[in-house]
């Protein structure tokens, strides 16, 4: 109960933006109906994988279930290439700054053993 209230409560913050940018209004009984349809959606992607004997919904299972509708299909599929590009740039970023860091660190180890040998000298 508490999952479909959240997704009740999710799909009336979106109908409430798509309402504001486009200047029109969804009626309760409208939302209700999108959330209901959203709701039993969700259950038919738990049961493809648990069929596929899986625990979690990838976008290739979204985009399974979205190709009857070729707008949709195209839209998520453009969401997805997003998505993954803006990953992929956020963990290229992570890894050269994590490069960075130990390149410094093991510069700073090198002046401590100079510094150690000149000491010793």
């Amino acid at each position: 109960q508490r999952l479909k209230a959240a997704v009740h409560y999710t799909v009336g913050c979106l109908c409430q933006e798509v309402a504001e940018d486009k200047a029109m209004q969804f009626s309760k009984q409208s939302v209700a109906a999108i959330s209901e349809i959203t709701f039993r959606q969700c259950g038919v992607f738990l049961i493809l994988c648990r069929h596929a004997k899986r625990s979690t919904v990838t976008s290739e299972d979204v985009k399974l279930l979205a190709r009857r509708s070729s707008s949709l299909l195209k839209y998520i599929t453009q969401k997805s290439e997003e998505f993954t590009s803006s990953s992929m740039e956020q963990k290229k970023k992570k890894k050269s700054s994590a490069a960075k860091g130990r390149r410094a660190l093991e510069e700073q180890e090198a002046t401590i053993t100079e510094s150690e040998d000149s000491n010793m000298a």
